[in-house]
């Protein structure tokens, strides 16, 4: 049913939840898990100059951590795994990776943040992309 999984990853100790289930899923199918991160391109756009250059680097080094991190853990446990790094706005470049990647599922977190917090942080990257994408999409609560 499902041959490719899609695993977004901020790289937050929670994704442990998320990895959990994305690999039973994918050991049950025979599935390829898709490890992605996205440098946040709003976290430097506003940034001077000077800066600029060392925290994309900076960005890009966690996202590597990241998606290496996903890469061991869904290997040990035989799983077929491919990574990628991508740089923009998060929800829209998952969305572009489900489609040219034909993901048959989404398996992402969420914190479940409500009203002002919520609002905070610019609202649900999950929530968006359920929203957007054409494809299942698990959600795991993985709190705080």
């Amino acid at each position: 049913m499902y041959d490719d999984i899609l695993l977004p990853t901020d790289g937050s100790k929670g994704t442990t939840e998320t990895v959990e289930h994305a690999a039973a899923i994918a050991r049950d199918n025979d599935a390829t898990v898709h490890a992605l991160y996205v440098v946040d391109s709003r976290r430097y756009r506003a940034a001077d100059a000077d800066t600029k250059d060392e925290i994309v680097r900076s960005l890009e080094v966690e996202g590597e951590r990241a998606v290496e991190d996903l890469e061991i853990a869904l290997e040990d446990e035989g799983l077929a795994v491919e990574t990628q790094l991508r740089d923009g706005i998060p929800h829209r470049e998952i969305v572009d990776y489900v489609e040219e990647a034909g993901i048959d599922l989404v398996v992402m977190g969420t914190h479940g943040r409500t009203g002002r917090d919520r609002v905070q942080n610019l609202g649900s990257v999950t929530d968006r992309v359920v929203e957007d994408v054409h494809a299942p999409v698990l959600v795991v609560d993985i709190g705080d």
